[in-house]
């Protein structure tokens, strides 16, 4: 199993409030110059909050919800640091409750 790290706040905060397209294309940037593999991923909806485990953060968080993803902890630990307003935790994937890290209930047309 791998440990995944998150912020998680409202759609509406992390894509209409916050320039968060900007951070996330200048990080993208950078791990391509240093030739490093990509190891976040924006999620709307994402599906791991419908884990049991999970109630509590997801009773904290408006809805719909947005999550960045990351297998890097200090990566999210500095987007906390810079958006404020946001929720943080971890958990570990794939298991029983959270089959895909990534995964999402937003339905794409």
């Amino acid at each position: 199993m791998q440990t995944y790290y998150y912020i998680l706040a409202s759609q509406h905060f992390l894509l209409e409030e916050e320039p968060l397209e900007e951070v996330l294309r200048e990080r993208t940037r950078n791990y391509h110059e240093q030739e490093k593999e990509i190891d976040f991923w924006l999620v709307k909806q994402p599906a791991f909050l419908e884990a049991p485990s999970m109630s509590e953060i997801k009773a904290k968080c408006p809805q719909p919800a947005t999550a960045i993803i990351s297998t890097n902890p200090q990566f999210i630990t500095w987007l906390k640091l810079r958006l404020e307003y946001v929720l943080t935790g971890e958990f570990q994937a794939p298991n029983e409750d959270i089959p895909d890290a990534i995964a999402s209930l937003a339905t794409v047309y």
